[in-house]
């Protein structure tokens, strides 16, 4: 009883803490002594071990992710510091026009994170341009905040196949997948939520302007804004694309050779590749971030001028993410190692649930206790995933549908992401949240399970184990 009760309360407290703004590692590090000291876990050990270097500790998740981290902060920041992300958005704003800011904001940062560069750094670089057309189109803050969550927080993150996202590479570095699994059911989920979370938000701007609500600007809005730039410094929206076409045609490049069989059978080069991409989910996204990035240094003259630099910031740029979800792996590597946990693992496997019911719900729950749907993927992975194959469930399936679910419950108030959005753009819980939560929790959780009713209906995902 004191063990579940503890349980309760860490959670609580790394969920307080997150949103006072206290720093991650030290919220995570006292809610683990609180689980540790409530279920009896000797301290040493749950510092030492389960909390920094076990399976699950912080530093493991860090060192075997590092160079992912590494390189798309570095593509991020080439993209940024180049103007070929502001190229991009000023492209498709001048193209749809004011009237359609929020489907702006929604293509722009879909297009960027599905490219490769990291949310934060999306988010970052569009909302200096969005302070222009909120403004011409008075539209209100918090359905701007919205709807580049749509594009840069859902669907990407998770749902479509061959982005180089943390989520896409945990799932195929643990079940052996390639970056593409599950992909037309992906393409599905995918489909519903940018079509319900845009339908959300314009339907929202609707009602806004029948209120007579539109754009509050502050002080913080015009200091953002001084960002921007001269926009005669862009390079051309069409060379802009080239850096983010060499990282996703990097990582199409083995499909590409499985398609083309005789080239994979007879060419040793060919088939040396393809062995390579298969066997390292990890490294080769990175390498296709870092050509990505290279790409960024030869087209642009704004980079070569300062390279060594522009690199350097993105390793920096890299650790604090890195970190900030190591932290909170660290944490639930902590409680998986309770009674709790292990009472919870139990009962979600034996309830009568059909198989990916039980996958959906238990990748929910873990994602939620750790505010992180990279954080929650990863502790499923290491710790439900194998029993679910045994189960029967086909790893391609698996690997899409738990990367989905990990996508939901996660952006509860104290998610990390949720946080830092509303930090850079001077917003808060109350004002924005309600919205946040239907595009990054409830319409993921319907898309998720609508995806698994589509595979249940068809009677795809789960193979009956043997005898």
């Amino acid at each position: 009883m004191l063990g579940n009760l503890g349980l309760l309360a860490g959670l609580a407290l790394l969920i307080f803490m997150a949103l006072r703004g206290v720093n991650i590692f030290f919220a995570s590090i006292f809610a683990a002594l609180v689980v540790a000291v409530t279920n009896g876990l000797f301290i040493p050990t749950a510092l030492l071990d389960h909390y920094a270097s076990g399976q699950l500790g912080a530093f493991s998740f860090a060192g075997r992710f590092f160079l992912l981290f590494l390189c798309g902060a570095i593509f991020g920041k080439a993209m940024a510091t180049s103007q070929a992300a502001k190229s991009i958005a000023m492209a498709i704003t001048n193209t749809l026009g004011v009237k359609r800011t929020l489907l702006v904001g929604m293509l722009v940062c879909a297009l960027l994170t599905y490219g490769g560069v990291v949310v934060f750094v999306v988010v970052f670089t569009m909302y200096p341009l969005g302070i222009t057309l909120m403004r011409e189109a008075n539209l209100p803050k918090r359905l701007w905040a919205a709807a580049t969550s749509v594009g840069a927080g859902t669907f990407t993150m998770t749902a479509l196949p061959g982005t180089p996202s943390i989520h896409n590479v945990i799932s195929a570095s643990s079940l052996g997948t390639d970056l593409f699994a599950g992909g037309w059911i992906g393409i599905f989920a995918a489909l519903i939520m940018g079509g319900l979370g845009m339908w959300y938000v314009e339907r929202g701007w609707t009602k806004a302007r029948s209120t007579g609500e539109g754009f509050v600007e502050n002080a913080q809005d015009r200091r953002m804004e001084q960002l921007i730039g001269d926009p005669e410094d862009c390079p051309p929206w069409f060379l802009a694309m080239v850096p983010m076409v060499v990282v996703l045609g990097t990582i199409m490049l083995p499909r590409l050779i499985l398609g083309m069989a005789d080239w994979s059978e007879s060419t040793s080069a060919m088939a040396g590749i393809l062995a390579f991409s298969q066997s390292q989910p990890i490294v080769w996204p990175s390498m296709a971030l870092i050509l990505g990035s290279l790409t960024c240094v030869v087209l642009f003259r704004s980079m070569r001028r300062q390279v060594m630099s522009v690199f350097g910031q993105g390793a920096e740029d890299s650790v604090m993410p890195l970190f900030n979800t190591a932290a909170v792996i660290g944490f639930g590597g902590v409680v998986t190692q309770t009674a709790g946990f292990a009472a919870f693992a139990e009962w979600i496997i034996g309830a009568n649930l059909p198989p990916l019911l039980s996958v959906f719900a238990s990748a929910s729950v873990v994602s939620a206790i750790v505010g992180s749907s990279s954080g929650g993927l990863q502790i499923f992975m290491q710790t439900l995933a194998p029993t679910y194959l045994e189960m029967g469930v086909q790893p391609e399936i698996l690997h899409r549908i738990a990367a989905i679910a990990s996508g939901g419950l996660d952006s509860l108030p104290h998610c990390g992401a949720v946080i830092a959005t509303f930090m850079i753009m001077g917003l808060t819980h109350k004002e924005a949240y309600k919205d946040m939560f239907v595009v990054t929790v409830a319409i993921p959780v319907i898309a998720c399970l609508a995806s698994i009713g589509l595979l249940m209906a068809l009677g795809i995902g789960v193979v009956p184990p043997a005898g």
